[in-house]
């Protein structure tokens, strides 16, 4: 399988500031990140047979396999950048792939999202923490036990 090189766009994770400590490590889930694109390919692949049938294609068959087929490929060409993304949380701050860094004063809450925990800001950034295996327990040790 190809292993795709992280964009340069991303960057590199935000370093440790003086004395802060990371608390606990967020990443990605392989199982939740197959689960996912499974549940895609067979939401997206009933569309395209449905979508067949309606436009009347002796073959509806073709809409599923070939929904699976792409989605499969898609999922196993990103999977090495996708499942190497990592979210710490410090004693201070939540940080982020691409540099991104929330002082945890600053987070508003957090909550499970399909699979993903959905990380909001007082100033009403939102940002996404993909394939978590337990998207409840995360979003939980974000806020500190707060809803």
């Amino acid at each position: 399988m190809a292993r795709i090189e992280p964009d340069s766009i991303h960057g590199h994770a935000a370093p440790l500031q003086d004395g802060e400590t990371v608390v606990a490590e967020f990443k990605a889930d392989r199982m939740a990140y197959w689960r996912g694109h499974l549940i895609m390919a067979v939401v997206l692949g009933a569309a395209a047979g449905l979508f067949l049938v309606w436009q009347g294609n002796p073959y509806p068959v073709a809409g599923p396999f070939g929904a699976v087929i792409a989605i499969g490929l898609r999922a196993a060409y990103l999977a090495s950048e996708a499942l190497s993304e990592t979210w710490r949380l410090t004693d201070r701050r939540l940080l982020g792939p691409g540099g991104r860094a929330i002082p945890r004063a600053q987070i508003k809450g957090a909550r499970a999202f399909l699979g993903a925990v959905q990380v909001t800001t007082s100033a009403g950034d939102r940002h996404l923490i993909k394939y978590q295996a337990d998207p409840t327990a995360t979003a939980t040790r974000i806020t500190g036990g707060r809803t």
